[in-house]
């Protein structure tokens, strides 16, 4: 193990113990590959020291040890370890322009079936809060849902700061759940606690009182007091406002990157009880109970959609009532299922 990566906090154990062995369930036969940076040398030794109880063969890869960041591309000596391995973590502080390098990962982990862990912005506090959820029940909440959501035809969100938006859905366009307990069949974002689909046409307006993805949610952290509204139209973005005047040239450069970057590609309700609050970090926060929203790539390859674009970019809102068809499944953030 490098040295960079041996000293860590004991604290963050129990996020590293669920992450290793209860949603990736990793065995002492498997192959195993970390990708990590400096800014998350902490946390990969965490990782590290549980795989190193099961005994299961190991390689650690640190970014910076290839080039100076931003990547364009991922280096072939980590595509290469994926492809001889059976399950794998992504552990690093995004950079603008590097989500290139993780699709380019995800066309090794898709086809070779890994079961991949995603923790893309990783932190000490979603180490502590989000990580140390119950996945077990979070899977059985998910799964709860997500039978009521393939039977919808629509689903309508509001919320008290403007949101009125509403999905229609598709029986061509799978829903996915990615709740934690992750299989070879689809890889997931830890800490895990969604279910989500590419909606088949989408129309309102969504304000984004919560945090934005990609490398804006490391730079702006939570927009709550200068909150993005998005008005849609036909699952494509028509009008865009917000008080925070970089946040909006910023996010309006993103959407328009290709022709598909402003279409809605991902509608998401996040179930994992352990995230409360908004915390300015992507990765949990599109976990917290309620919806979220990403224009750009509808990760076709499970959905089922028929686009594709080069970029993606979530959107998270707070304190949601939501509707499938006419039956209420969540008030004020709560679920009432």
């Amino acid at each position: 193990m490098p040295a960079t990566l041996t000293a860590f906090d004991p604290a963050l154990s129990r996020g590293a113990h669920n992450a290793i062995n209860v949603c990736l369930r990793l065995r002492p036969a498997e192959r195993f590959t970390l990708v990590t940076d400096r800014a998350c040398a902490e946390i990969a030794a965490a990782l590290v020291a549980e795989v190193e109880k099961i005994g299961a063969p190991y390689e650690v890869f640190i970014l910076e040890d290839f080039a100076p960041r931003p990547h364009r591309d991922m280096p072939q000596p980590i595509l290469d370890a994926l492809a001889r391995s059976q399950v794998s973590i992504y552990a690093c502080l995004t950079h603008p322009g590097e989500l290139r390098t993780r699709m380019q990962m995800m066309d090794v982990i898709n086809p070779c079936h890994l079961r991949h862990g995603h923790m893309v912005n990783i932190n000490k506090q979603i180490m502590l809060e989000g990580m140390c959820a119950d996945f077990v029940e979070i899977d059985r909440l998910s799964q709860k849902l997500i039978e009521k959501c393939r039977r919808a035809q629509r689903v309508t969100c509001r919320t008290a700061a403007g949101t009125a938006f509403v999905a229609e859905l598709s029986p061509t366009l799978n829903w996915v759940k990615t709740a934690g307990l992750i299989t070879e069949a689809k890889w997931g974002n830890l800490p895990g606690g969604e279910i989500f689909t590419s909606p088949f046409n989408s129309n309102g307006r969504f304000v984004v009182d919560g945090v934005v993805g990609d490398y804006l949610c490391q730079k702006c952290g939570d927009i709550g007091a200068t909150p993005l509204t998005i008005d849609i139209k036909d699952n494509r973005i028509a009008a865009l406002s917000c008080a925070n005047k970089e946040l909006l040239a910023e996010f309006d450069q993103y959407v328009h990157t290709d022709e598909n970057s402003d279409r809605v590609g991902e509608f998401a309700i996040g179930t994992n009880l352990a995230c409360t609050h908004i915390i300015g970090h992507i990765l949990q926060d599109e976990k917290l109970p309620g919806i979220h929203i990403a224009f750009g790539h509808p990760y076709s390859e499970h959905t089922g959609q028929t686009w594709k674009s080069t970029t993606h970019i979530d959107c998270v809102g707070r304190f949601f009532d939501i509707w499938l068809d006419d039956e209420q499944v969540m008030a004020k953030g709560k679920f009432l299922i």
